[in-house]
């Protein structure tokens, strides 16, 4: 598939400000993030958004007012603004499920005389984790849950992600991997308002009662200032340790181990495991995925423990889909793409982190302004107008919404997750007899792949999951009698 043309970049203020070095240094230093050791112009800009609110004009001015009396309210808003959190509730369905059928399984098990568990999410960013958490519990113990003592600690740089994780109220984006039942279970409707135009989620008080959170830099693990208590059955610190160096890497991870119970877990990121850390870790492979449990515990993987299970999470329309009789509308026609653009800055992967980076901040209305003042550079790239469409479901464009979905089909016939989103969209704006067209796509592709493949741009669904929920909705077409 044809790509956009890299081309020189223009100089940019990372480059032209001669301050910037410096202040470089004293951010990657106080933060720990080796991240942005190679990505100077995201770090800039992240950097000149905090200089026009404080209206400063450069790099040693910018540093200058983190020296002085009002530096440390400014680093916390810094540090938070910095701090890039991917996070959506049961983000990872691997990781999930073995939480499900195994580790939450055991440690219950192994804790029924104390009848008390511990459990960190470190790096929580806006909550979903440890909330996540919460529910799996809640639904492992039942009734019992009341006679147990369980404590779930999140833990997070950004001072405005944890504001957003006490408050519990997400919108449709953080919520997009869960179906309409399980947010009716879980939260329930806020009002439309400022930044949530269709109303927003509000997690039930029974789930949010089960978590409380610290502001905490994971750096304190090494220099010794960290004072929260250790005996932890489960730490889960995902995605947070690519922003380290590789020495930070390893101390971080041992002081985590050091935190554990003899007989406790580690969940870390897909791309984070390291051979180092058998030096005071042992790997268990799960089905999917890989946990850490202290080097000392006997080589023996627990057994599953079959439980009750939750649906795999998987990617749902961002608004209820409803379907009522009604006049079949016309279809929107679908443009041709042009030619890509032969001079774009961007690659489509990094055009794409950025977008997520703001949709998971909650800023979707951003996000799609971003995307429009790009998207034609990129007009072959399916996947970028896959997310253009879920973008606008969750601004409420259905029309665009479904111009964009047949967009990325075009481009790409196989493209399942896209077949079955346009199906479901279809489905709620009353065109039953297109949406079982795209639901029987997305069924037939999915049919055709090993049934634990896990399907590109899913997030974690697996084949025979989507097969199984493409087959629910059209059941559900088929019952409305349209």
């Amino acid at each position: 598939m044809t790509r956009p043309t890299e081309r020189s970049r223009r100089p940019t203020g990372a480059t032209v400000d001669p301050g910037f070095p410096a202040l470089k240094e004293r951010v990657i230093t106080r933060t720990g993030h080796t991240y942005y050791e190679d990505k100077d112009d995201l770090l800039y800009d992240r950097l000149r958004k905090r200089m026009r609110v404080r209206a400063v004009a450069d790099c040693a001015a910018y540093l200058a007012l983190l020296d002085g009396p009002a530096g440390r309210d400014e680093w916390a808003t810094l540090e938070s603004d910095i701090t890039i959190g991917e996070t959506f509730f049961f983000r990872y369905a691997e990781q999930f499920t073995a939480l499900r059928t195994t580790i939450l399984p055991g440690l219950i098990e192994a804790r029924a005389a104390s009848r008390s568990l511990r459990i960190w999410s470190a790096g929580c960013s806006t909550g979903a984790e440890p909330y996540s958490i919460a529910i799996l519990l809640r639904d492992l113990l039942g009734e019992a849950l009341a006679d147990w003592s369980v404590t779930i600690l999140g833990t997070d740089l950004s001072a405005a992600a944890l504001a957003t994780a006490r408050a519990a109220e997400y919108g449709p984006w953080a919520l997009r991997t869960l179906d309409m039942e399980e947010r009716a279970r879980w939260f329930r409707r806020t009002p439309a308002r400022p930044g949530l135009p269709h109303g927003g989620y509000a997690l039930r008080p029974a789930f949010r009662s089960m978590v409380r959170f610290e502001r905490q830099n994971l750096m304190s693990l090494i220099d010794g200032s960290e004072r929260i208590p250790g005996n932890f059955d489960l730490i889960l610190c995902r995605n947070v340790l690519i922003y380290f160096s590789p020495d930070h890497v390893n101390r971080i991870v041992r002081a985590l181990s050091d935190r554990l119970n003899p007989d406790g877990w580690l969940l870390i990121g897909h791309a984070e495991p390291n051979p180092a850390f058998s030096q005071w870790l042992h790997p268990v492979a799960l089905p999917g995925t890989v946990a850490y449990r202290p080097a000392d515990m006997p080589v023996v993987e627990p057994p599953p423990v079959l439980m009750p299970a939750i649906p795999d999470a998987i990617p749902v329309p961002l608004i209820p889909p409803q379907i009522a009789p009604a006049a079949e509308s016309a279809p929107v026609p679908v443009l041709v793409p042009a030619a890509p653009a032969a001079d774009h800055p961007l690659s489509p992967g990094d055009l794409l982190a950025e977008i997520r980076v703001l949709a998971d901040a909650g800023e979707t209305a951003k996000a799609w302004r971003r995307l429009h003042e790009e998207i034609d550079g990129y007009v072959t790239d399916p996947v970028l107008r896959y997310y253009e469409g879920l973008l606008a479901l969750d601004l409420g464009r259905e029309r665009e919404a479904e111009k964009a979905l047949r967009g990325a089909l075009f481009l790409d016939r196989g493209f399942i997750m896209a077949h079955f989103q346009l199906g479901l969209l279809l489905a709620r704006i009353k065109r039953p007899h297109e949406a079982a067209r795209a639901l029987d796509n997305a069924l037939r592709l999915a049919q055709g792949l090993a049934a634990e493949t896990i399907l590109p741009e899913g997030d974690g669904v697996s084949a025979a999951r989507l097969a199984e929920s493409a087959r629910r909705a059209l059941n559900g077409i088929a019952g409305s009698g349209l």
